[in-house]
């Protein structure tokens, strides 16, 4: 039975910081505890597999890293109207979308969250290497908490 919550990290922990919203969502399952109405997914670069995960869901939470011209390790929350993806797609493999595309998608077909919210955190290096960057890596308590508070705990 599906939640009424689901808070997906999306990302590639083998390219850096590319995988911060994986390894959020590791930390956030230590904690599930305390959110009995929330599924924490890791997406990973799960691409059009999303729209099952949120189908049916009342919330969706996006994490993933996001080129933002902020300083490394910033991390914004925006709602789908607020935000413009300047994702340019290599349309080489199945695993490979553009979030705000898969989002009209899914509210074109029905299944779009009522509330959905996507935190993106600036990365530093996006590599191939696995492990985050000191900038993110620092910070990973203060992400931690506003996703939280956006849960409501």
């Amino acid at each position: 039975m599906k939640k009424a919550t689901v808070v997906l990290g999306l990302g590639n922990p083998l390219m850096a910081d590319e995988g911060i919203g994986v390894h959020l969502i590791e930390r956030l399952t230590e904690v599930a505890q305390r959110c009995p109405d929330v599924d924490f997914v890791d997406a990973g670069t799960g691409g059009m597999s999303v729209l099952h995960l949120i189908e049916g869901r009342r919330k969706a939470v996006f994490i993933d890293c996001a080129f933002m011209d902020e300083a490394a390790g910033t991390l914004r929350r925006f709602t789908p109207d607020e935000v413009r993806s300047r994702k340019v797609l290599a349309h080489q493999s199945l695993h490979e979308a553009d979030l705000l595309k898969i989002l009209v998608l899914a509210e074109q077909l029905g299944q779009c969250p009522e509330e959905v919210v996507i935190f993106g955190i600036q990365p530093e290096a996006v590599e191939m290497r696995q492990g985050l960057s000191a900038s993110l890596s620092e910070q990973t308590e203060a992400y931690l908490a506003q996703i939280l508070a956006e849960l409501g705990v």
